[in-house]
Protein backbone atom coordinates (compact mmCIF):
# COMPACT_ATOMS: atom_id res chain seq x y z
CA UNK A 1 0.00 0.00 0.00
CA UNK A 2 1.12 3.63 -1.03
CA UNK A 3 1.88 6.33 1.53
CA UNK A 4 -0.93 8.23 -1.22
CA UNK A 5 -3.31 4.85 -0.48
CA UNK A 6 -2.68 5.47 3.12
CA UNK A 7 -3.83 8.84 3.43
CA UNK A 8 -6.75 8.57 1.88
CA UNK A 9 -7.97 5.46 3.98
CA UNK A 10 -6.87 7.59 7.04
CA UNK A 11 -8.46 10.77 5.53
CA UNK A 12 -11.91 8.62 4.92
CA UNK A 13 -11.79 7.22 8.33
CA UNK A 14 -10.91 10.49 10.22
CA UNK A 15 -14.22 11.51 8.42
CA UNK A 16 -15.84 8.94 10.04
CA UNK A 17 -15.07 8.70 13.13
CA UNK A 18 -16.18 12.54 13.19
CA UNK A 19 -19.30 11.55 11.57
CA UNK A 20 -19.72 8.73 14.42
CA UNK A 21 -20.10 9.99 18.01
CA UNK A 22 -20.12 6.07 18.81
CA UNK A 23 -17.66 3.86 17.72
CA UNK A 24 -16.74 0.23 19.24
CA UNK A 25 -13.30 -1.65 18.66
CA UNK A 26 -13.56 -5.04 18.64
CA UNK A 27 -11.39 -8.15 18.08
CA UNK A 28 -12.95 -10.98 15.98
CA UNK A 29 -9.61 -12.40 15.39
CA UNK A 30 -10.01 -16.56 15.75
CA UNK A 31 -13.29 -16.09 13.92
CA UNK A 32 -13.51 -19.03 10.74
CA UNK A 33 -15.38 -17.07 7.70
CA UNK A 34 -18.72 -18.05 7.81
CA UNK A 35 -18.86 -16.34 11.97
CA UNK A 36 -17.19 -13.49 10.53
CA UNK A 37 -19.82 -13.40 7.68
CA UNK A 38 -22.31 -14.16 10.28
CA UNK A 39 -21.34 -11.31 12.25
CA UNK A 40 -21.62 -8.75 9.65
CA UNK A 41 -24.94 -9.71 8.75
CA UNK A 42 -25.83 -9.41 12.20
CA UNK A 43 -24.24 -5.88 12.09
CA UNK A 44 -26.04 -4.69 8.95
CA UNK A 45 -29.61 -6.02 10.42
CA UNK A 46 -29.12 -3.93 13.68
CA UNK A 47 -27.85 -0.88 10.94
CA UNK A 48 -24.15 -0.70 12.17
CA UNK A 49 -21.22 -0.66 10.31
CA UNK A 50 -18.61 -2.61 11.03
CA UNK A 51 -14.70 -2.67 9.24
CA UNK A 52 -11.93 -4.06 9.67
CA UNK A 53 -8.26 -1.63 9.52
CA UNK A 54 -5.00 -2.06 10.62
CA UNK A 55 -3.99 -0.24 13.90
CA UNK A 56 -1.80 1.99 12.10
CA UNK A 57 -4.36 3.34 10.05
CA UNK A 58 -6.46 3.85 12.93
CA UNK A 59 -4.39 5.37 15.47
CA UNK A 60 -3.31 8.32 12.67
CA UNK A 61 -7.33 8.66 12.19
CA UNK A 62 -7.58 9.52 15.96
CA UNK A 63 -4.86 11.84 16.14
CA UNK A 64 -6.67 13.78 13.04
CA UNK A 65 -9.82 14.26 15.94
CA UNK A 66 -10.23 17.34 18.33
CA UNK A 67 -11.16 14.45 21.22
CA UNK A 68 -8.22 13.45 23.17
CA UNK A 69 -8.16 9.27 22.00
CA UNK A 70 -4.58 8.41 23.05
CA UNK A 71 -5.58 6.16 25.61
CA UNK A 72 -7.62 4.44 23.34
CA UNK A 73 -5.07 3.93 20.86
CA UNK A 74 -2.16 2.55 23.49
CA UNK A 75 -4.35 0.31 24.65
CA UNK A 76 -7.10 -0.34 22.79
CA UNK A 77 -5.42 -0.55 19.33
CA UNK A 78 -3.13 -4.16 19.94
CA UNK A 79 -4.00 -7.54 17.40
CA UNK A 80 -6.58 -7.59 15.06
CA UNK A 81 -9.25 -4.72 15.21
CA UNK A 82 -12.44 -3.86 13.80
CA UNK A 83 -14.63 -1.05 14.01
CA UNK A 84 -18.33 -1.07 14.69
CA UNK A 85 -19.66 2.70 14.04
CA UNK A 86 -23.32 3.34 15.32
CA UNK A 87 -24.50 6.68 14.42
CA UNK A 88 -28.29 6.55 15.90
CA UNK A 89 -27.60 4.94 19.84
CA UNK A 90 -24.88 4.67 22.07
CA UNK A 91 -25.49 0.93 23.69
CA UNK A 92 -26.46 -0.82 19.72
CA UNK A 93 -23.06 -1.75 19.54
CA UNK A 94 -22.80 -3.03 22.70
CA UNK A 95 -25.81 -5.08 23.08
CA UNK A 96 -25.06 -6.49 19.64
CA UNK A 97 -21.91 -7.76 20.81
CA UNK A 98 -23.14 -9.51 24.07
CA UNK A 99 -26.08 -10.70 21.87
CA UNK A 100 -23.93 -11.96 19.55
CA UNK A 101 -22.08 -14.07 21.74
CA UNK A 102 -25.49 -15.44 23.39
CA UNK A 103 -26.72 -16.82 19.65
CA UNK A 104 -23.00 -18.40 19.40
CA UNK A 105 -23.39 -20.15 22.51
CA UNK A 106 -20.41 -22.15 24.50
CA UNK A 107 -19.97 -19.40 26.64
CA UNK A 108 -17.95 -17.14 24.03
CA UNK A 109 -16.39 -14.11 24.70
CA UNK A 110 -15.18 -13.55 21.19
CA UNK A 111 -15.84 -10.50 19.52
CA UNK A 112 -13.53 -9.00 22.53
CA UNK A 113 -14.63 -5.84 22.96
CA UNK A 114 -11.66 -3.50 23.35
CA UNK A 115 -12.43 -0.04 23.93
CA UNK A 116 -15.46 2.04 22.84
CA UNK A 117 -15.41 6.02 22.52
CA UNK A 118 -19.22 7.61 23.67
CA UNK A 119 -19.13 11.12 22.35
CA UNK A 120 -15.62 11.67 23.55
CA UNK A 121 -15.27 9.52 26.44
CA UNK A 122 -13.28 6.66 26.39
CA UNK A 123 -14.11 3.20 28.16
CA UNK A 124 -11.34 0.18 27.83
CA UNK A 125 -11.44 -3.39 28.37
CA UNK A 126 -14.25 -6.11 28.73
CA UNK A 127 -15.82 -5.07 31.91
CA UNK A 128 -16.96 -1.94 30.35
CA UNK A 129 -19.21 -4.04 28.04
CA UNK A 130 -22.12 -4.59 30.18
CA UNK A 131 -22.00 -1.19 31.90
CA UNK A 132 -22.17 -0.19 27.89
CA UNK A 133 -25.16 -2.15 26.83
CA UNK A 134 -27.53 -0.49 29.96
CA UNK A 135 -26.79 2.72 28.68
CA UNK A 136 -29.79 4.99 28.05
CA UNK A 137 -30.27 6.38 23.93
CA UNK A 138 -30.63 10.40 24.19
CA UNK A 139 -34.13 9.75 22.88
CA UNK A 140 -35.01 7.83 25.76
CA UNK A 141 -33.07 10.09 28.58
CA UNK A 142 -35.58 13.34 26.68
CA UNK A 143 -38.50 11.25 27.29
CA UNK A 144 -37.76 10.10 30.91
CA UNK A 145 -36.97 13.95 31.12
CA UNK A 146 -40.64 15.12 29.65
CA UNK A 147 -42.16 12.75 31.68
CA UNK A 148 -40.42 13.83 35.11
CA UNK A 149 -41.72 17.34 34.17
CA UNK A 150 -44.91 16.27 32.79
CA UNK A 151 -45.72 14.22 36.02
CA UNK A 152 -46.83 16.67 38.98
CA UNK A 153 -49.08 19.17 36.31
CA UNK A 154 -50.65 15.24 35.22
CA UNK A 155 -51.31 15.01 38.99
CA UNK A 156 -52.66 17.97 39.80
CA UNK A 157 -55.47 17.84 36.81
CA UNK A 158 -55.80 14.55 37.93
CA UNK A 159 -56.75 15.69 41.58
CA UNK A 160 -58.87 18.56 40.37
CA UNK A 161 -61.14 16.31 37.77
CA UNK A 162 -61.64 13.51 40.21
CA UNK A 163 -61.96 16.36 43.38
CA UNK A 164 -64.78 17.68 40.51
CA UNK A 165 -67.84 15.47 41.56
CA UNK A 166 -66.33 15.47 45.71
CA UNK A 167 -65.98 19.44 45.16
CA UNK A 168 -69.52 19.84 43.71
CA UNK A 169 -71.13 17.70 46.50
CA UNK A 170 -69.32 19.54 49.24
CA UNK A 171 -70.89 22.77 47.75
CA UNK A 172 -73.95 21.64 47.41
CA UNK A 173 -74.11 20.59 50.83
CA UNK A 174 -73.14 23.72 52.45
CA UNK A 175 -75.94 25.71 49.88
CA UNK A 176 -78.37 22.92 51.51
CA UNK A 177 -77.36 23.93 55.12
CA UNK A 178 -77.15 27.68 54.45
CA UNK A 179 -80.94 27.22 53.79
CA UNK A 180 -82.06 25.54 56.88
Amino acid sequence: MTRDEKKVIIDGLTEKFKETPFFYITDASGFSVAQTNSFRRACFEKGIEYKVYKNTLIAKALENLDADYSKLSSEALKGFSGILFSKETSNLPANLLLDYRKKIGKKETRPVFKGAAIDTDVFIGEANLEMLSKLKSKQELLGDLIGLLQSPAMNLLSALQSGQNNLTGVLKTLAEREEK
